[in-house]
């Protein structure tokens, strides 16, 4: 038999680690639950492949000879290394070191991102966290390239060949600095709603959205006075002037010196998810990445 890599059979190298551990045909035959007759053919062929007995019949059993011996520690270590290969990896996140790269929008780093970190330094510790704004014509090939690892998108804005999974829904409120008069009532009537001032977030300079079309379907329209492209400059905006916002409810809880308003119309709010490529679908670090972000949201 020409000894070629392609004639090996991966068999023939789990035969040879029973017959040195067992020393006999019989017993490696049991323990690789497969007939003798079979174990005795896969030696013929091992002997073969190395041109050499490997085993000899002594009173002792079937003994190892010198080539044998010299071959046991890389067949031992190549058959280690296909069993491992064969196991999905064990991932522990107290000792693991990584860096993993979302993509978000400055909303979803305060409404997600934010408190995964937080979670993230006491059970992972040795985690990096990377975030880079969210480009929506650009992340699913940066996801496929592996420059991204997991982007917060809603599903109209998510690629069809790229995985994702909802997680949660989010809703619009009016939100005002606690100094301004109707913070002290609670209370705000569409008449008002409209005579306020607005700041609204747009990342591209827009001075309408969902609450102007909605209130356009009642002949109604609002003051935008200013358009801002991060939700991060709106609460300081309130505090300095006598507007108004309409933000995401999970934003405008978590910032200081803000009040929630119950909004006088109803505005579709949106679903927040997160993506990923399929190369990392089965990833066990990425799926309790992904496990986490579902956590968080709840």
């Amino acid at each position: 038999m020409k000894n070629e890599l392609r004639n090996l059979d991966l068999n023939l190298l789990k035969a040879f680690g029973a017959l040195l551990d067992e020393r006999s045909v019989t017993r490696a035959a049991h323990r690789l639950a497969i007939t003798q007759p079979a174990v005795s053919g896969m030696l013929v062929k091992l002997r073969e492949y190395f041109n050499d007995p490997l085993f000899v019949r002594t009173p002792d059993g079937m003994m190892p000879t010198v080539r044998a011996e010299e071959l046991t520690g890389p067949v031992t270590q190549i058959l280690r290394d296909i069993t491992q290969l064969l196991h999905s990896p064990h991932f522990d996140p107290n000792s693991a070191t990584l860096t993993f790269k979302f993509a978000a929008t400055d909303y979803a780093l305060s409404a997600v991102l934010i408190p995964l970190i937080a979670l993230l330094k006491s059970r992972a510790p040795g985690i990096n966290i990377a975030v880079q704004s969210v480009s929506d014509d650009r992340v699913a090939q940066q996801l496929s390239r592996g420059e991204v690892d997991l982007a917060l998108l809603t599903p109209e804005t998510t690629a069809i060949e790229l995985h994702s999974r909802s997680l949660y829904q989010e809703e619009y409120v009016c939100v005002v600095h606690r100094s301004h008069p109707a913070a002290q009532s609670l209370s705000m009537t569409i008449e008002q709603f409209c005579d306020y001032e607005h700041v609204l977030v747009s990342t591209e300079g827009k001075f309408s959205g969902p609450t102007d079309e909605k209130l356009a379907e009642m002949n109604l329209n609002r003051r935008v006075g200013v358009s801002v492209n991060s939700f991060h400059a709106v609460p300081e905006i309130l505090r300095l002037t006598a507007m108004i916002a309409v933000l995401p409810r999970r934003l405008a809880t978590v910032t200081h010196d803000l009040v929630i308003i119950p909004m006088p119309l109803t505005v579709p709010g949106f679903t927040k998810s997160m993506a990923w490529h399929a190369r990392r679908h089965h990833d066990p670090a990425h799926r309790w990445l992904r496990a986490l972000c579902i956590e968080v949201s709840q």
